[in-house]
């Protein structure tokens, strides 16, 4: 049975770093796509899909891999980094 791996990017340096990785790491019976967000109408679709919240993100067989796994951007985490809030 084939591993599915899928690889959210947005075409930047960094995630170019992580698709080479993942093609370098991947076994004969991984099945990898790669979804660019900037080009691909259909990426957002399956990233909503997924969770996945920044790139870039590998998804396995469904699943966020642990190391990309980020939370989302948040108005709680925003406020409490000072954003919003006046000099005083």
């Amino acid at each position: 049975m084939a591993k599915k791996v899928a690889v959210f990017t947005a075409g930047c340096p960094v995630c170019e770093d992580a698709v080479q990785l993942v093609n370098q790491l991947a076994c004969p019976s991984c099945d990898v796509s790669v979804y660019d967000l900037r080009a691909d109408g259909n990426a957002a679709a399956e990233a909503k899909a997924y969770g996945v919240t920044s790139v870039p993100t590998v998804v396995v067989d469904g699943r966020i891999v642990d190391c990309c796994a980020r939370p989302a951007v948040n108005e709680a985490g925003l406020r409490a980094a000072g954003i919003g809030q006046p000099l005083a």
